[in-house]
């Protein structure tokens, strides 16, 4: 988008003032789950097609007999976490410039239409969710030009990114696609150190950041559902947000103890990770069905409140002794069945999904050359 174009843009969203109410609610009344849970009882995967910045980082991409297995399954959502550089065109021998940011390809852009049509082919609901928003990241790998939760510039250029997605998909109804806000918000100070302290973002700095994204979002699609991701790296409810009427999503990744052992991304030193057990003790602490559901209470209770909660990621990487992984994530998806909050696995091919995740310990199913977990798509199928 040009200059005189991206100022018209923040001018406009800047005076926009639409109602926030729950969008979609009445259209997704018949497939909502039960228990009270606003939002639908969603199953399914994550997609990296768009995960990485970068053109040349290697990923599968999606291929519609993934999606078409998915569905024969029984699942029906795929949540889409994109970086937002990696549809813009852009120098990208040097870092960035705040101007780039707003710079979209539109062949990068033509080919993500393409994965949610062919998505939709196959009855899946699709969650769009900026993994990588301007100004931030729950990972680094990426050098930003400013920080979301300090600047107006980052701010207005997140604003603009969901104003243009908004305009792309505004004659797709709510039943069929949602937007996810922001992937895991946290306070961090430095986006580009992967192990830098992280905390939750101020209730006051993520309503402001929220409500300008929803407003952009309203402003040109005023139905749309709209979901933002707990704080704290989305472990962690929302109460600030509350009043926006949006949905939110909780993470099935606790104890990370469990979920996360030797992932390089998380541990400075894998070979320190102490080895997981379910139920039992982990580092001199005790972990089992009853601490899990009591890490889920804070949300259950939320969605009682009237606000639709799902699960947008899940999932064991593939370091965890398999069995603890079956044992650990049967509690945590049955919890989440139990009151009505569908999830999505990260991810459907690779280290954390049912096909090809490179466990040294599972007992795999030839599935059309790829390696299938069926334990765990069982599991899954249960629930």
């Amino acid at each position: 988008m040009n200059k005189i174009n991206r100022r018209l843009f923040i001018k406009n969203t800047t005076i926009a003032a639409t109602a926030i109410t729950l969008a979609g609610k009445t259209a997704l009344a018949s497939r909502s789950a039960s228990r009270g849970n606003p939002l639908p009882r969603w199953k399914g995967f994550n997609l990296l097609d768009y995960f990485s910045p970068s053109p040349d980082a290697k990923s599968d991409r999606t291929t519609e007999e993934d999606l078409k297995w998915m569905s024969g399954w029984g699942f029906d959502f795929v949540r889409l976490p994109m970086a937002y550089p990696r549809y813009l065109s852009f120098d990208r021998t040097n870092d960035i410039t705040v101007d780039e940011v707003y710079k979209t390809d539109p062949k990068v852009l033509d080919e993500i239409d393409k994965l949610i049509f062919m998505a939709h082919k196959y009855g899946l609901h699709v969650s769009l969710n900026l993994h990588r928003g301007p100004g931030y990241c729950i990972n680094a790998g990426f050098h930003e030009p400013f920080n979301l939760w300090k600047d107006k510039t980052a701010q207005d250029a997140f604003n603009f990114h969901w104003a243009m997605w908004a305009e792309r998909y505004k004659n797709i109804p709510s039943e069929k696609l949602s937007f996810d806000l922001l992937n895991e918000p946290a306070y961090i100070e430095d986006m580009n150190d992967q192990f830098a302290k992280k905390g939750p973002v101020p209730g006051e700095i993520y309503f402001k950041v929220a409500e300008g994204a929803s407003r952009a979002i309203r402003a040109v699609s005023p139905s749309r559902l709209i979901i933002a991701d707990g704080n704290g790296g989305g472990n962690n409810v929302i109460p600030e947000l509350i009043d926006l009427k949006l949905g939110q999503s909780c993470r099935g990744y606790w104890p990370g103890l469990v979920s996360h052992y030797q992932a390089p991304w998380v541990w400075k030193d894998p070979s320190k990770a102490p080895v997981p057990v379910w139920p039992g003790i982990i580092d001199g602490k005790e972990y089992g069905r009853q601490q899990l559901e009591d890490f889920y209470k804070p949300w259950i209770e939320l969605k009682d409140k009237g606000v639709g909660v799902h699960c947008g990621e899940c999932g064991c990487w593939k370091k965890t002794p398999h069995q603890v992984f079956l044992a650990w994530f049967g509690d945590v998806v049955d919890i989440l069945t139990q009151k009505g909050i569908g999830y999505a696995l990260w991810n459907f091919r690779g280290d954390f999904g049912i096909l090809d995740s490179g466990r040294s310990d599972a007992e795999y199913t030839d599935w059309y050359g790829h390696k299938l977990d069926s334990k765990l798509l069982e599991l899954l199928k249960k629930h």
